[in-house]
């Protein structure tokens, strides 16, 4: 009778040891906070935008970058200060060359417009001061990657104006900043 008592407790014990080594694990509460969602602007709109104002320095090169939100769209002009920065910048259906009035083609769902008033020459002498030609892509700008640009084209230069296409995904809207020594057009990815 004690041997049964004895094996009885130790099956007992034995039961109760392995039982608890093998009940399940408790998940540890997660400590690391998920990513915060981008939060992108609203409210730029996709009407037409204008600043009247003439630079008396010149255009001399256009870049563009990639962000969360937008895809930005920088035309140089060195020495002029954000106040003497004009501009118009707004959709087309089709892009025709200043004083020409020759229609040049952009690719995308929608044409950007943007004229800044500033020559893309030297007003003194008359010498080129920015590479583009007219009605091809803009020299050194690559839109590989881009989520909403897709073409770019120079208009040409016109009694101090300087034009570009910009083809993008869709009419999105869009933001213009004057900035010293350069114009920033900032397209949203979305609306």
């Amino acid at each position: 009778m004690m041997r049964s008592r004895t094996v009885w407790a130790t099956t007992a014990l034995l039961t109760v040891t392995l039982g608890a080594s093998m009940a399940p694990a408790v998940a540890a509460p997660a400590t690391a906070a998920p990513a915060a969602a981008v939060v992108c602007p609203t409210g730029w709109g996709s009407l037409g935008k204008t600043y009247l104002a003439s630079a008396t320095t010149s255009v001399t090169n256009v870049r563009t970058g990639r962000h969360d939100c937008y895809d930005r769209f920088v035309v140089d002009v060195p020495g002029a200060s954000a106040d003497r920065l004009g501009f118009s910048v707004g959709y087309v259906d089709q892009l025709y060359q200043d004083g020409s009035g020759r229609p040049i083609p952009v690719g995308g769902g929608a044409i950007l417009e943007i004229r800044v008033d500033a020559p893309a020459y030297d007003v003194q002498t008359g010498a080129s001061t920015y590479p583009g030609r007219v009605a091809q892509p803009l020299p050194g700008v690559d839109l590989a990657g881009y989520r909403t640009f897709r073409d770019t084209r120079y208009g040409g230069s016109f009694e101090g104006v300087t034009q570009f296409g910009l083809g993008v995904r869709a009419r999105l809207p869009f933001r213009v900043l004057r900035q010293a020594d350069h114009l920033v057009v900032d397209v949203a990815h979305t609306w």
